[in-house]
């Protein structure tokens, strides 16, 4: 793959993680030659909870719980073959998903 194009999906709960994760990316990828555009902030999901406190007396009291899922991309234009191994060395810590797609 000579000049390749690789976006990078990132996810995750933590968005403090996220962005420590989308920098080390960048680092090396541009350590080894490639151009780098991002990380762009998708947009955030948010998934809400409505959850019943007491199921007999307070019937109506409710309480509502959120998952927020947060969301970077990372676009890496004229990749070579080190770029690409460097990358699969890389250890992300766990909470963060990763999708890898070739253009």
């Amino acid at each position: 793959m000579a000049s390749g194009k690789i976006r990078i999906y990132l996810k995750g709960y933590d968005y403090k993680l996220l962005d420590s994760s989308a920098k080390r990316i960048i680092e090396t990828a541009s350590k080894s030659g490639a151009t780098v555009v991002g990380p762009l902030p998708l947009p955030t999901k948010i998934k809400k909870y409505t959850v019943i406190r007491s199921p007999h007396v307070n019937k109506a009291s409710r309480e509502q719980f959120e998952m927020r899922t947060h969301k970077r991309m990372i676009e890496i234009n004229n990749s070579s073959q080190k770029t690409i191994s460097e990358l699969s060395s890389i250890n992300l810590p766990s909470g963060v998903g990763i999708e890898i797609r070739q253009l």
